[in-house]
């Protein structure tokens, strides 16, 4: 059964409860015995927690037909090592997101985010309806896996800093976690990118490792406890304006799969990919509140200036990206009209109205 095809068998994900799968009895034995390999650690929450809701939300949904276990970053493989994982054959299902392959090709990255891009929304639009999981699926497709759209964290803050960001030149020499296109828009901007998964974040801010560091918003960044190894925590997150995480799945287990499995292995991950962004719009304010009030967080704007020339950078960065390859153009456009025609109506609608004083 094609993607497409499923979705639109069903007019709400709360369908999928009729399926006959889940009408089995919870005691029967698993015929499939699956494990989830992630670049978060177990449980942290929204990420990682979104990675069991997933695999739960299988489990529940095949009637316990597939029992998926999940293993966080570095249980089973180091977080960094889960495409490949996967692709092996090593675990049958991983979660991330795809700007952490760019090494395999850096056309990936528009599957996650890209700067100054689409929201969360737009993405979601676009990989469902605008055809962008059809390109995604192609893109993964020589690696012998099939990807999911499985969350969304939203909007993100900017980032955690120890000295003031007054002009771009305060970028220059600064070593900062940021991955993906907006890893490559820091470098040109004269600072160094570093990669390096979540659970690493604290201690290498804390010990000088990096100067900064990006993660994600709020919620995610008050369980690490960012706010004590850095003053100022910068807002918005330019470089990540609406990040899609991902289930990617071994295609040759899935293929093993009858219909009705592979159809509850993909109605599943559209709801995961709704339960992470409502978490987490539901979950940012009052941790948002915490590091303020509580903690006494300095949070700050970044200054109009360095947005301006961070999204002339960006642009650049952006267009270098699509001229690499064909798929890369064709993946480019695809992304590039698709924002276009939904910001014209986002101006007209949720633009204007969130201008108007409340």
């Amino acid at each position: 059964m094609k993607r497409r095809d499923f979705f639109k068998s069903f007019s709400s994900i709360a369908l999928l409860g009729a399926l006959p799968s889940a009408l089995k009895a919870k005691n029967q034995k698993a015929e499939y015995n699956w494990k989830m390999v992630t670049t978060w650690p177990k449980n942290f929450p929204g990420l990682g927690t979104g990675a069991q809701y997933l695999a739960d939300s299988i489990n529940k949904l095949s009637g316990g037909r597939i029992k998926v276990t999940v293993y966080g970053a570095g249980e089973l493989v180091p977080a960094f090592e889960i495409f490949d994982a996967v692709s092996n054959g090593v675990a049958e299902l991983g979660h991330g997101s795809a700007y952490y392959w760019k090494g395999k090709n850096d056309t990936f990255q528009f599957f996650s985010t890209v700067p100054f891009g689409m929201t969360a929304n737009e993405m979601n639009s676009w990989l469902y309806k605008g055809g962008g999981m059809e390109l995604w699926e192609q893109a993964y497709s020589d690696f012998n896996l099939l990807p999911m759209a499985a969350g969304n964290t939203g909007v993100q803050m900017g980032g955690w800093f120890n000295k003031e960001i007054n002009s771009l030149s305060d970028l220059k020499g600064l070593k900062m976690r940021i991955p993906g296109l907006g890893g490559e828009v820091l470098k040109r901007a004269g600072g160094t990118p570093v990669n390096l998964p979540g659970g690493e974040l604290f201690t290498a801010l804390k010990t000088g490792t990096i100067d900064a560091t990006e993660w994600v918003s709020p919620y995610n960044d008050l369980a690490f406890g960012l706010h004590k190894a850095a003053k100022f925590y910068y807002y918005p997150g330019w470089h990540e304006p609406g990040t899609t995480l991902e289930c990617f799945v071994n295609k040759d287990k899935y293929l093993e799969l009858p219909e009705d499995l592979r159809s509850i292995l993909l109605g599943a991950s559209k709801m995961a990919n709704l339960d992470m962004l409502c978490e987490m719009i539901s979950r940012n304010n009052e941790a948002l509140q915490i590091l303020q009030d509580k903690h006494k967080v300095d949070i700050r704007p970044y200054p109009d200036e360095v947005l301006n020339e961070l999204y002339e950078i960006s642009k650049n960065v952006v267009k270098e990206l699509s001229s690499s390859s064909d798929f890369a153009k064709e993946v480019y456009n695809s992304y590039s009209s698709f924002q276009e025609k939904t910001r014209n109506w986002n101006n007209i609608s949720l633009k204007s109205y969130l201008n108007i004083k409340k």
